[in-house]
């Protein structure tokens, strides 16, 4: 008995002895320990965070608005089907009738004539130059050159009607393309665009009719349809190279809107000769310049006439 009960004492002892070890004095912290953890922790989550997070890359401002890839609505009456061939020279900013003040940012594409050469000018309400730019583009005829220009001007009056006209010619000296837009030049205020809607396609629209073809038997057969720029008479012309013409009609429309018409141009050749088809309409407001005359719209084409 005696020795079981000392066992018993024995095992208490070793108990009370293990438990006292495990229950140990804890360290003291040292100073700003927690303050120093707390600050490591927000500095972690920070730089996960970053780590996370999409990387915006520094790119510079764009200097060119982007090309509108669809055609912007404005009040310009609406084409009729078939009007879809882009002008050779075609405005993408600014739109008809735009209150401008300088510098004007000017935006197109240009398919340019095989002079590979672009003059640009700026008219005023009287047909006096403000600005004129004669610049270099390269020929792509499959879909133009994208160029921009800033046309400065200073006027007297607070405001008054201008002309952007743009123009190329061959390299025969003939004009390749013309275009031009109605603007409204103010010396103060701030700059309205409008859109340029469906004035982004040429004027004309021939059926059968393409550049390069060949015509043979002496007679050009001509149908197709104009929208007319003013009232003003619509002249057709077979030029040769030199600039004479050996074929011209006139065609009367009744007003500003898309119309039909049918013609022919009869001429006479000895042996296959290249000439350019020529559809132009003057603008009386402008004076007559001696290359580009009162013109406010010109298209032409090549075809190769036989006898």
């Amino acid at each position: 008995m005696k020795y079981k009960i000392l066992i018993i004492a024995t095992i208490l002892t070793l108990l009370s002895a293990c438990s006292q070890s495990a229950v140990s004095t804890p360290t003291p912290l040292p100073p700003n320990y927690i303050s120093t953890v707390v600050g490591l922790t927000g500095q972690a989550a920070f730089a996960t965070a970053s780590a996370l997070a999409p990387t915006a890359t520094a790119t510079s401002q764009p200097t060119e608005t982007p090309i509108p890839t669809t055609p912007l609505p404005t009040a310009t009456a609406t084409f009729e089907p078939g009007f879809t061939e882009f002008a050779q020279i075609r405005f993408i900013s600014p739109g008809p009738m735009s209150s401008l003040i300088s510098p004007i940012k000017l935006q197109v594409l240009l398919v340019s004539g095989e002079s590979q050469i672009v003059r640009v000018d700026l008219l005023g309400e009287n047909g006096r130059i403000l600005q004129r730019i004669l610049e270099p583009v390269r020929r792509n005829p499959s879909g133009g050159v994208y160029r921009n220009f800033d046309l400065s001007f200073e006027i007297r009056a607070v405001s008054e009607r201008g002309y952007i006209r743009i123009s190329s010619k061959d390299d025969h000296d003939r004009i390749q393309a013309l275009n031009t837009m109605p603007v409204l030049l103010y010396s103060i205020g701030n700059s309205q665009v409008t859109p340029l809607g469906n004035m982004i396609y040429e004027r004309i629209m021939y059926e059968g009719l393409k550049d390069g073809d060949e015509v043979f038997g002496g007679v050009l057969n001509l149908k197709g349809r104009f929208w007319p720029v003013n009232t003003q008479p619509v002249f057709i012309e077979l030029l040769l190279p030199d600039g004479t013409p050996i074929s011209s009609r006139v065609l009367d429309f009744k007003g500003i809107d898309t119309e039909s018409f049918e013609t022919t141009l009869p001429y006479k050749v000895t042996k296959p000769t290249l000439v350019r088809l020529s559809i132009h309409q003057d603008n009386l407001d402008l004076p007559s310049d001696p290359d580009l005359k009162k013109y406010i719209y010109v298209h032409t084409m090549e075809l190769m006439l036989y006898p």
